[in-house]
C-alpha cells in the first residue's frame, strides 16, 4: 500500500506505523474504504506534550507532518488511559477513521470523522468527533502545566496548523488512532484481518454514507 522512507518517519515507533498500514490494506482490501490519499497516524501511548501525529502521503510514504495533537478530557492528563465510543463521555476513540467533508462550527474551521469499527469509534460522526484546532494544543501551555489542553474527544491540533493538515487529509484519508488497550487490540476487525467475523457491517455502512446533515457542528 504504501513505501515508507525508513530513514524520515519522524520518530514514530515501526510497531505502531506497520500496524497502521496493515489495518487501513485490511479495510482497503475488504471494500470498506477506497485507497487513501493519506494515513495519518496517532500514537496515544506517547504523552500530549510530545508530538504524536504523523501524516504521510500515500503510496509515496513520505512524512508531511508530526505535530501535537489533544485528546479526550476524561482519557487522561499528560498520558490517556482511557477511551470510548459512548456519547458525552468526553473521551477519545481508538480505531481507524476515515475523513469526510469540512465545515465551520464553534471550533472554527473542522473535518468530520466517521469512524469504521463499531464498539470502538463507530459513534464518531454522532458524537461529533472531528479534526480542529485548537489554543490549547500549544507548547507554550504544555510546558507550563505538564500536559496540554484536552478536548471533548476530538484529535485537537495547534491552530497555527491545523487548517493545512486538515485540507491534506480531507475526503478520503484514513486515520489509524492507537494505544495498547488488549479489548481493541484482539476484537478490532482490521487488526485481526482474516482471524474475526466482520460484525455490524451494515450499520458501519450507514454511518460511511452520512451525509453530516443530521450531525452537530460543535
Amino acid at each position: 500500500m504504501m513505501t515508507v522512507d525508513a530513514v524520515n518517519t519522524g520518530g514514530i515507533s515501526a510497531d505502531v506505523l506497520n500496524m497502521a498500514l496493515s489495518a487501513t490494506a485490511c479495510a482497503v482490501n475488504s471494500g470498506d474504504i477506497e485507497m487513501p490519499p493519506t494515513l495519518t497516524v496517532i500514537d496515544y501511548s506517547l504523552p500530549s506534550t510530545t508530538p504524536r501525529l504523523w501524516v504521510f502521503e500515500v503510496p509515496s510514504g513520505r512524512l508531511l507532518f508530526k505535530e501535537l495533537v489533544a485528546h479526550g478530557k476524561n482519557t487522561g492528563d499528560n498520558m490517556a488511559t482511557s477511551f470510548s465510543d459512548t456519547a458525552n463521555s468526553r473521551q477519545s476513540s481508538l480505531g481507524l477513521f476515515v475523513t469526510r467533508q469540512t465545515y465551520v462550527g464553534s471550533n472554527g474551521y473542522s473535518l468530520r470523522l466517521a469512524g469504521l469499527e463499531p464498539g470502538f469509534n463507530g459513534n464518531a460522526l454522532d458524537r461529533a468527533i472531528v479534526m480542529h484546532g485548537a489554543p490549547y494544543v500549544d507548547p507554550a501551555t504544555a510546558k507550563k502545566q505538564g500536559r496540554l489542553g484536552r478536548s471533548w474527544g476530538c484529535p485537537a491540533l495547534r491552530q497555527a496548523v491545523a487548517r493545512d493538515v486538515i485540507d491534506t487529509v480531507r475526503g478520503g484519508g484514513v486515520i489509524f488512532s492507537y494505544y495498547p488497550d488488549e479489548n481493541w487490540l484482539t476484537k478490532s476487525a482490521f487488526l485481526n484481518c482474516g482471524r474475526s467475523v466482520r460484525s455490524d457491517r451494515s450499520v458501519r455502512s450507514d454511518r460511511l454514507r452520512a451525509n453530516g446533515s443530521n450531525v452537530s457542528n460543535e
